[in-house]
């Protein structure tokens, strides 16, 4: 929602989502790990200063840790929006959105808000209206 518009026209916003190559999540999972998926791309493409958010239910997605502990050692900020108790990701990153739940689908509905919520903030903190 950051390259295209989310509630109002701007300019487009660098971002991209590391879920979306098949390709490269294939032959990172088939030829290292799994659990490499996300931390192979932050390493390749991540720059000082990049804002890394990760998404798990359970907080404790090996594959988004390790991608938040390349993310910090590399200068990203990172934002983990986990479930439950926020497990070990609530642990490493800069800033927690944790949704105290243990309902599955509750916590993903959740998660869901707070991906929109951060968009609208971005589209007005970064493009305030000009007649308030």
């Amino acid at each position: 929602m950051f390259i295209n518009r989310f509630l109002i026209e701007r300019p487009p916003l660098p971002a991209m989502a590391l879920t979306t190559d098949t390709s490269v999540i294939t032959s990172i999972g088939n030829d290292s790990d799994f659990s490499d998926i996300f931390y192979k791309q932050i390493r390749a493409l991540g720059i000082k200063g990049d804002v890394a958010i990760g998404l798990s239910t359970s907080g404790n997605s090996l594959n988004v840790i390790k991608a938040f502990q390349i993310a910090k050692e590399m200068g990203l900020k990172t934002v983990g929006i986990t479930g439950k108790n926020g497990g070990k990701i609530a642990k490493i990153v800069d800033y927690s959105l944790n949704v105290a739940s243990d309902s599955t689908p509750r916590i993903q509905e959740v998660h869901i808000t707070i991906g929109h919520t951060i968009c609208e903030m971005v589209d007005y903190l970064l493009f305030p209206p000009i007649n308030g």
